[in-house]
């Protein structure tokens, strides 16, 4: 069901910084199906591409700079949709101007500048979000509420596969932002970020982790333009680690698949079993989750439909991908009305960041690392 948004709450007014492929994809269909949202004004460094989503869209005007939108008085959330080294310098401007503010995954290219952001933001008081949606599907909120309720007893293993047909040794043009190393957009740090995010998000962060990420593309050449570059970027991560209590946890994501691809998580636990599937780990329309589980031994696997309760999104005919988007920023704005705090924030990032990194250190020493979040 969707909850309403009450006659006297006014929308949340939107600038949107970068009209990129997943903006459009994304972003602008999201924030115009939401009644929470009103998309105030856009900007981008290709001021057509900015006019063309103002029309497209009925953005109110196209900003003239970044400092412009960020600093009008009719904007109550900044939403970051630039390039990944763009983020930086673009998220600090509007903290800068006291505004609250959503950055598309991942925050920063680097740790160091991901936690200065964080605390710069806590020290302006601004509210602050990051683009990791998944943990918010519906599928992925009844898994959760089926681990926190038992339905699988004491969780022993959780393993998760997650493959796609992207990031092979020829790509397009539109994903060559995603060879270079110092961009921190490897399907490792992209894909890993969001099914990480999301798994952890139901089972409870890893203690420790030991994990393989190679790169096995060195070479990486552009469809449009046959221009070939080397590359250190890693295409695969393969990690094994511990839960907190003694649940063992394996994960493989693999860039390049060609044929067979999805996504497939197993939760065993002492008295019954879990299991989530999709055939795509982008999401078309369409491409749905499917939660099955079973109690007792060698009982078969039945599905367990996600319950009405936990859609809230008005009807639409958008890709699976979109909607799980949708979720967050409905999460956003009903934080935003009840003080509440469920979206994911720049904190959630640089946890993420943290331990992307510690597996890329766990490969490099071949040993495994303490990952545990402070509490």
């Amino acid at each position: 069901m969707m909850l309403a948004l009450a006659q006297h709450e006014a929308p949340l007014r939107v600038g949107v910084i970068g009209v990129g492929n997943w903006a459009r994809h994304g972003h602008l269909r999201v924030l115009d199906l939401l009644p929470q949202y009103a998309l105030q004004a856009v900007y981008s460094q290709r001021r057509e591409a900015a006019e063309a989503a103002a029309r497209e869209y009925r953005i109110g005007r196209v900003a003239a700079s970044i400092d412009e939108l960020v600093e009008s008085g009719d904007i109550d959330l900044v939403v970051v949709l630039n390039t990944a080294p763009q983020h930086a310098r673009t998220v600090k401007r509007a903290i800068d101007a006291g505004k609250n503010v959503y950055c598309e995954w991942p925050l920063t290219t680097t740790l160091a500048q991901s936690e200065e952001l964080l605390r710069l933001a806590d020290a302006r008081g601004v509210r602050h979000v990051a683009g990791l949606q998944r943990r918010l599907a519906p599928h992925n909120r009844y898994m959760r509420d089926l681990i926190g309720e038992g339905y699988v007893g004491e969780v022993r293993s959780v393993r998760m596969h997650v493959s796609m047909n992207y990031f092979q040794a020829m790509r397009t043009r539109a994903l060559e932002w995603t060879v270079p190393p110092e961009n921190f957009s490897s399907v490792v740090s992209i894909y890993g970020g969001h099914f990480l995010d999301m798994l952890f998000a139901a089972t409870g962060w890893p203690v420790s982790i030991a994990a393989l990420t190679p790169n096995q593309f060195p070479e990486v050449t552009i469809w449009e333009t046959g221009v070939s570059m080397p590359t250190s970027t890693p295409d695969q991560l393969v990690l094994a680690g511990m839960l907190e209590g003694s649940a063992v946890l394996s994960v493989h994501i693999e860039g390049g698949k060609r044929n067979g691809s999805g996504v497939q998580i197993d939760i065993t636990g002492t008295q019954g079993d879990l299991r989530v599937t999709n055939v795509s780990a982008f999401g078309d329309a369409g491409d749905d989750y499917a939660i099955h589980g079973a109690h007792g031994d060698k009982a078969p696997l039945e599905r367990l439909d996600v319950p009405e309760g936990y859609h809230r999104l008005p009807a639409s005919g958008l890709p699976s991908s979109v909607l799980e988007l949708a979720e967050l920023y409905w999460a956003y704005a009903h934080d935003v009305r009840h003080g509440t705090r469920t979206a994911p924030t720049f904190a959630d990032a640089v946890n993420m960041h943290r331990l992307i990194d510690a597996a890329q250190a766990s490969y490099a020493a071949r040993r495994f690392i303490d990952v545990r979040i402070s509490t």
